[in-house]
């Protein structure tokens, strides 16, 4: 028997019409979890490095977490990766909501998606029930309009609908799968849109298999309960009464200013007015007491739902306020784009057109006002209408279809997607190190375990790591008691932060976890539900895997590695591996390119990022190297990149740090 899977994949293959229920390999949960792991071993077995994205032999899989369905709080967080056709590497997303428990309860594990439909379709899976069914009557309209009218036209009011707008449809590639107040973005949406699925409708009534089912349930009350009384846990997420960080020290309208003190208790206030005044309720996600998303009811909007940084991302593109992103914030989600790359994107177009490299011959009848110009532009974009059919592709192509100097407008782009357009100071080294080798495109999956700066006395920093029941080793504690200024923390220590920061996101994207009450909340100290201590023991609970520390920590690098192996076989070099110049103002290359040669050697790469055979084949990956060796990848004598600081230190060692 499966217990926490269901052992079965749903196959659809929209060029033939074929729908497969295929079971599944077992040992696949042992050796990947679930979720990004397993999909990435799907996308290695099935999607040569020739494939192009928009090629129908090109796969799109949705996936549950391997806890989805089970009691554990706040197992929801599907995956959804592809082939991303603005990076040509793995696109990694990641949508909250109640669509994966809901796959599980239907009786799959993921949907894989091949081929291309004739025209456009919607997929309706109904337990083992599943139909390719006609959607040209829904061409054109908004990723919720859409899926309510899919929902009535069912009749069936409790499927979760997960489906692209008209940016979508267009193949944009900032187009983002919508579902209920959550979005999967950064890259799958396009394929989607080029797939021509319109939206996929799930429900499922089936029970699902736990190992150990009364002990599991009883600690998930108690994770319950602390979930619901935990103040720092996701509340803030969906709070805009303090945004000052993000906004003194993120950049607007692009990257042009950082505004320093724009921040005042007046905006404050007028802010939290603008709020509490048209929010309809707060809501949260499947099997989770938080309520950390707003659901806005504006006036001649529909309403729409938000959190954290989404909130942020259009008015700061505009140099406007809050009620600037709430009026624009629910048209942009019915065209279904991603609010984290596409303000970058209209942003980078006033600044081209204010800089004379685009005119009014590109944008006629361009609007004097900045907000007005926002929505000018996404008419445009969204449609691939003018120079919208060149914007819809992303800064970095954009910039260079546009030539005559837009490059060099290109501030913010890492692996050809935007990145959050942050302006500081002096270097936080592990935060290079992440930005620079991550690859789920962006900060946001990556950051979290290890706090962004250190506090400013002994005595804080005592008082918090007493409370720091996250941390995989004792010696974390050390390196954040002894850390006193941002810049000035060891390579050594840069690495290890970095690797914890990783191994946790990697964990979460398999097994379904929300990041904010796990791998984006170590950082806090307390106040995380769920890390590498305790989800060994949920894990086996749900699934009756014999699986302690060590073996989650093991299965992450195998995943990690795995994603790693599947870019570089698509090129993925070093030299790709850079920050946006001005994320901070005082850069060293010379000490970066040290940091990025000890990471390299710490995790088993060669000075070009490249796993070596010995690491492949320690982690049962013997089948990558295999094909490394034959494409010439490797030629299996490698040594790991140059480093001083693992010099003499043994594999065990150096894993553990």
């Amino acid at each position: 028997m499966r217990y926490a899977e269901t052992g079965f994949n749903l196959e659809v293959d929209l060029s033939r019409g074929n729908i497969e229920k295929v079971e599944t390999d077992p040992s696949w949960a042992e050796l990947y979890l679930g979720g990004q792991g397993v999909a990435a071993k799907i996308l290695w077995d099935r999607v040569p490095p020739d494939v192009e994205p928009f090629s129908p032999d090109n796969v799109l899989i949705f996936s549950a977490g391997l806890l989805h369905g089970t009691p554990v709080p706040g197992a929801n967080r599907t995956a959804v990766n592809t082939i991303s056709p603005q990076t040509n590497f793995l696109a990694h997303s990641l949508m909250g909501g109640f669509f994966g428990p809901e796959l599980k309860y239907a009786g799959y594990d993921r949907i894989v998606i091949t081929g291309k439909a004739p025209e456009l379709v919607y997929l309706w899976i109904n337990n083992d029930k599943v139909e390719i069914r006609d959607a040209t009557h829904l061409s054109g309209k908004g990723a919720r309009e859409a899926a309510e009218l899919i929902k009535e036209e069912l009749n069936e009011p409790n499927a979760q609908v997960a489906g692209i707008g008209l940016a979508g449809e267009n193949r944009v590639y900032t187009a983002s799968i919508e579902h209920g107040w959550s979005s999967a973005a950064r890259g799958p949406g396009p394929v989607m849109g080029d797939k021509r699925l319109k939206a996929i409708a799930v429900r499922g009534t089936k029970d699902l298999n736990i190992a150990h089912p009364e002990e599991l349930f009883k600690l998930c009350l108690e994770f319950g309960d602390k979930i619901a009384d935990s103040d720092d846990v996701g509340d803030w997420m969906a709070v805009d009464e303090d945004d000052s960080f993000h906004h003194d020290n993120f950049a607007w309208g692009n990257a042009r200013v950082r505004r320093k003190g724009f921040w005042s208790e007046e905006l404050e206030d007028r802010w939290t007015r603008w709020k509490y005044d048209h929010l309809d309720r707060q809501t949260g996600c499947y099997n989770c007491t938080k309520k950390c998303m707003n659901v806005i009811s504006w006036p001649g909007r529909k309403r729409f739902g938000y959190k954290c940084y989404g909130k942020d991302t259009y008015h700061m593109a505009a140099f406007k306020e809050l009620d600037f992103t709430y009026d624009i914030l629910g048209l942009a989600q019915e065209y279904g784009v991603d609010s984290y790359s596409t303000p970058q994107v209209m942003a980078f177009a006033i600044e081209l057109y204010e800089a004379g490299i685009l005119t009014d011959e590109d944008l006629p009848d361009f609007p004097a006002d900045d907000g007005e110009r926002l929505y000018y532009l996404l008419e445009k974009i969204v449609r691939r209408e003018g120079i919208g059919d060149i914007l819809a592709n992303g800064v970095y192509w954009a910039a260079r279809q546009i030539g005559k100097g837009a490059e060099a407008y290109d501030h913010n782009t890492t692996k050809k997607f935007e990145q959050i357009p942050i302006k500081l100071g002096k270097l936080n080294p592990p935060y290079f190190l992440m930005i620079a080798t991550g690859e789920k495109m962006a900060i946001t999956q990556i950051e979290g375990s290890f706090p962004q700066d250190p506090l400013p006395t002994p005595e804080e920093r005592q008082e918090f790591i007493e409370k720091w029941i996250a941390v995989p080793d004792e010696k974390f504690k050390e390196i954040f008691r002894n850390w006193e200024k941002r810049n000035e923390i060891s390579n050594e220590a840069s690495c290890l932060i970095t690797d914890w920061n990783e191994a946790m996101h990697f964990i979460d994207d398999s097994i379904g976890i929300c990041g904010f009450l796990s791998s984006f909340r170590g950082q806090f100290g307390g106040g995380v539900i769920y890390h590498i201590n305790n989800l060994p023991y949920i894990i086996s609970l749900a699934t009756g895997m014999d699986l302690d520390k060590d073996g989650l920590w093991r299965i992450f690098q195998r995943n990690r590695t795995l994603v790693r192996a599947l870019n570089v076989r698509r090129g993925l070099r070093r030299e790709d591996e850079r920050p946006p110049e001005d994320h901070w103002a005082v850069r060293d290359h010379e000490f970066e390119q040290k940091l990025l040669d000890d990471y390299y050697a710490f995790k088993g790469w060669t000075k070009d990022g490249i796993p070596t055979k010995e690491t492949l084949d320690e982690l049962e990956l013997d089948y990558v190297s295999d094909d490394f060796i034959k494409r010439g990848i490797l030629s299996g004598d490698e040594s790991p990149a140059p480093s001083d600081i693992w010099a003499g230190k043994g594999e065990e060692e150096k894993a553990r740090g």
